[in-house]
């Protein structure tokens, strides 16, 4: 058990990790014409608005949520919060932030999967690929039970210090969650599986947020004579 706990957890987060790194470098430089969203949205634009929205939002904030709660060191937060606050703030916001997006992921996939113009324009691994993160985010939902029991923020430390172990390339990163309830485990696994595919996929298209929009110069349209 103990071997299986290291291999999940302290061996597969760098495969999946060197993966990701190295796809998404492959990718870019020998496939840029397939680094896109594959929008849908000229194709039906009815329901679609919303539930765009709401997913995105709730998937932003549990990204950043998860960076900031699992990277940053405790002794930065500690002169403002306890571990325990920092816990009870992980799951108000993480909480509405999956709901949002579970929500909105849901209406994104149903509309994939039952509407025929878009299915036609899909591909298996568009359709897989919200699935995985709808359950991902189901699973993150599920670990709020659990984390009720317990709100001193022990937990919370345990997966940042297994967190900052893999990230500063320390061994024996997987004993800190060697002993955490089983659907934690699931969660982190499913999430580095996300990374995993992450090159194949079109979540490729997070990288390409056109900032350049907004320093660009104004675009001058005029009336035809």
């Amino acid at each position: 058990m103990n071997y299986l706990n290291t291999l999940l957890f302290g061996i597969y987060p760098y495969i999946a990790l060197a993966v990701f790194v190295i796809g998404c470098w492959a990718r870019y430089d020998h496939g840029q014409f397939t680094w896109r969203a594959g929008s849908s949205q000229m194709l039906r634009k009815k329901n679609v608005r919303w539930a765009s929205i709401m997913f995105h939002v709730g998937i932003i904030v549990i990204f950043f949520g998860h960076l900031i709660g699992l990277l940053i060191p405790h002794w930065m937060y500690e002169p403002f919060m306890t571990p325990g606050t920092k816990q009870v703030l992980a799951i108000v916001v993480g909480g509405i932030a999956g709901v949002f997006c579970l929500v909105g992921g849901t209406m994104l996939f149903v509309r994939r999967v039952t509407d025929p113009r878009i299915l036609a324009s899909s591909t298996v691994g568009d359709i897989l690929i919200i699935g995985i993160l709808m359950v991902q985010v189901l699973l993150g939902l599920l670990t709020i039970l659990p984390t009720l029991g317990h709100l001193d923020g022990a937990t919370m430390q345990l997966f940042a210090a297994w967190a900052q172990s893999i990230f500063t390339l320390q061994g024996g990163a997987a004993d800190y969650i060697a002993e955490v309830h089983w659907i934690y485990k699931l969660h982190i696994f499913l999430g580095l599986t996300i990374f995993l595919v992450f090159p194949f996929s079109r979540l490729v298209h997070m990288f390409s947020v056109p900032l350049e929009y907004f320093t660009r110069n104004a675009q001058v349209v005029r009336k035809r004579a």
